[in-house]
């Protein structure tokens, strides 16, 4: 089976860490015989001052025939590239990972969380107005059919690492969107898995105060937002953490970290987000196509950047390192088989 990949260079750091990258690619495709054809598209602030739109009609082509979508991070027109396409698709499970690497500098040690978060709903709706001055009112929406579906995954996903689920909601206070959400969460969940619930703020504070008490976290689009950037942190960076949007018919790989305009054009961005984002997207292609190759060269990936971070070695400043990033890619390369 083959896949067509939309490929977004983006902004800031975008176009350093995915054009560098394109050497990795290339060697994950030959090492692995992986029938992968990347076309890149412009998205983002560059395209916007380009042509006027940040998504342009052209691009829009490109990723409505391809089979996913990679990207690097864009700017200020990110609501207008990534909250556009996850609602155009209907990409509705956003799936972020937050596992510590060695040597990269955190609190605690052996971090290993998945945030599956509700992708297409909640307050990101973007349904707000302003009903009388200096009054704004924005509704939170709040689904049966899409709190089933994101719970599915949650379990699918759980059941792959064989762990537990904790159902992360505010229905003591939001009785009647929280309470259908986490009513959805148990009908699918409770008695499949470890499965528990646990109120946002409880949640948020005991991430911080203990994260091993955490596997799978499943839980709203607002919600799922501030959580998985601070599990993200708590693994040690930003900088290292993958993201994965999945729809039935679309899917869409980016890290988690914004463009980084300040270090744009010094050589210095890490691409480990991305590349992280890039064995996500092997993952998936493994899923839809059961073809061995697939998975090979999502772990290769992934061992690679580890032994690279194990051995110190080539890392970028962000994470205690004094290396570029084509020092790092190149070092990732080698240790590709």
């Amino acid at each position: 089976m083959s896949f067509t990949v939309a490929l977004i260079q983006g902004d800031g750091i975008g176009p350093e860490i995915v054009s560098k990258s394109k050497t990795i690619l290339a060697k994950l495709n030959e090492l692995y015989s992986l029938p992968i054809n990347y076309i890149e598209v412009e998205a983002g602030d560059r395209a916007l001052a380009r042509y006027g739109d940040a998504l342009p009609k052209e691009s829009l082509k490109v990723i409505d025939k391809a089979d996913m979508i990679l990207k690097g991070p864009v700017g200020e027109s990110a609501v207008d590239v990534v909250v556009k396409l996850r609602l155009m698709y209907d990409m509705y499970a956003n799936l972020r990972p937050a596992k510590s690497l060695p040597n990269v500098e955190s609190k605690y040690a052996n971090v290993d969380i998945l945030v599956v978060r509700e992708n297409t709903e909640d307050l990101y709706k973007g349904f707000e107005y302003v009903a009388s001055e200096g009054v704004a009112i924005g509704m939170k929406v709040i689904t049966w059919k899409a709190s089933v579906r994101i719970a599915q995954v949650a379990l699918n996903e759980s059941l792959k690492r064989k762990k537990k689920v904790t159902c992360v909601h505010k229905s003591n206070v939001m009785r009647i969107t929280d309470g259908l959400f986490a009513e959805a969460c148990r009908s699918v969940l409770k008695g499949k898995v470890d499965y528990s619930e646990m109120y946002v703020d409880a949640a948020a504070a005991n991430l911080v105060r203990n994260p091993s008490m955490f596997d799978v976290i499943v839980t709203e689009n607002v919600y799922g937002d501030i959580l998985s950037d601070e599990a993200g942190q708590i693994a040690g960076s930003l900088g290292i953490s993958p993201s994965a949007n999945i729809g039935d018919n679309k899917a869409l790989f980016e890290p988690v970290h914004g463009a980084a305009f300040d270090i744009a054009g010094k050589n210095i961005a890490n691409p480990t987000a991305f590349l992280l984002s890039v064995a996500m997207m092997l993952d998936r292609m493994y899923d839809l196509s059961k073809e061995e190759k697939y998975i090979r060269a999502a772990n290769a990936l992934r061992n690679a950047i580890y032994k690279v971070y194990q051995e110190k070695k080539s890392l970028t400043p962000d994470v205690g390192g004094n290396s570029t990033t084509d020092d790092i890619v190149s070092v990732i390369s080698q240790y590709l088989s």
